[in-house]
């Protein structure tokens, strides 16, 4: 796709910071390695040559008997039993690098959990022996996942709830913005805490619930670009010759308020990992067991005498939201209209 000249100096200025750039494509990186997490921390097998035949455990459950056990249940390829039926046939079993998932718990504790750090859990286990490097990799996929949906979804309702209000403007920018006013004066976190007392959270409710509230910080910077917008002399060209108004604010306004919209996306970003690690820390966030940073966050308060698990959830939520940082500072420069 071929950019125009104006977004190609926007590129150009974010490139030549270097931090947001680099930043960029560190955080690319780190979210595209955990997409694949099932690849990198598996307590199932990636791939299990037996009987000439490949198997695939990590995407498909086989029972026993496939390897020759005698129990139709699914297999488990770290018990000694299982270990011998593959040698017999002279298999080979292909590991992930960290033979753990986020919810296996490691039996083979030399020391009561929560265990340090060693070559087997390289960053320790915590208080139920789940091994911590697993459940961190498992916790930024869903971190980031359940921010970057609830900011798209947040930024649909804001930005259509302030284009018409700074459009139509008159009662109906009076009545969206009394609404707000009484919207945003509501104790958030209290009212989050409330509603998920009532149901059981998950990924979706919690997303739901924070939707309701997190739409409103971009009605206040659409609304300021339609009011501006709606004056300028090719809007009102455009009206004169008779254009609806909906291709009007879709066509002629909407481009340029998408400027200044793109600067607040990665801070609205880090503020829906920010609610859902307290959420979690709070315990009303996702379901127990559920890999979480902010439930890593309570087992740290909770075990001081582990203090891997506070350094390891405190690394992953600094390194991500500086990330993040930094990227909307570079893109709040790259599109400001002064430069």
């Amino acid at each position: 796709m071929k950019l125009s000249p104006l977004n190609r100096r926007r590129f150009e200025r974010f490139k030549a910071n270097r931090r947001g750039w680099w930043s960029l494509w560190l955080f690319v990186i780190l979210f595209g390695l955990s997409l694949g997490a099932e690849l990198i921390a598996n307590d199932k097998p990636l791939v299990v040559r037996y009987d000439g035949e490949f198997y695939f455990p990590a995407f498909k459950r086989y029972p026993e008997t496939t390897f020759g056990g005698e129990f139709p249940l699914e297999a488990n390829y770290k018990s000694p039993y299982i270990r011998d039926l593959l040698e017999k046939k002279q298999s080979w079993v292909v590991w992930a690098p960290i033979p753990f998932s986020y919810q296996s718990i490691n039996y083979d504790l030399k020391v009561p959990a929560p265990a340090p750090p060693s070559a087997q859990n390289w960053l320790g286990t915590d208080d139920q022996g789940r091994d911590v490097l697993a459940r961190v990799i498992y916790g930024f996929r869903i971190s980031v996942l359940f921010a970057l949906t609830l900011t798209v979804l947040s930024s649909i309702i804001g930005v259509i709830a302030g284009a018409l209000q700074g459009f139509y403007g008159g009662w109906v920018d009076l009545a969206g913005q009394r609404f707000l006013e009484v919207w945003s004066g509501l104790p958030v976190l209290y009212l989050l805490i409330i509603l998920a007392s009532f149901v059981q959270p998950n990924f979706w409710w919690l997303l739901g619930i924070m939707l309701l509230f997190s739409w409103m910080s971009l009605v206040d910077v659409v609304r300021a670009e339609f009011l501006r917008g709606r004056n300028l002399e090719y809007v009102r060209a455009a009206r004169a010759l008779g254009m609806q108004n909906a291709a009007i604010m879709y066509r002629h306004i909407l481009p340029n308020a998408m400027v200044s919209t793109m600067t607040f996306l990665p801070f609205i970003l880090t503020g829906a990992i920010g609610t859902l690690t307290a959420l979690d820390f709070l315990g009303f966030g996702l379901p127990p067991g559920a890999p979480s940073l902010g439930e890593l966050v309570a087992q740290g308060k909770s075990n001081l005498q582990a203090p891997w698990l506070g350094i390891s959830a405190f690394a992953v939520l600094a390194l991500m939201l500086s990330l993040l940082v930094f990227i909307g500072e570079s893109a709040r420069d790259a599109f400001d209209p002064r430069k």
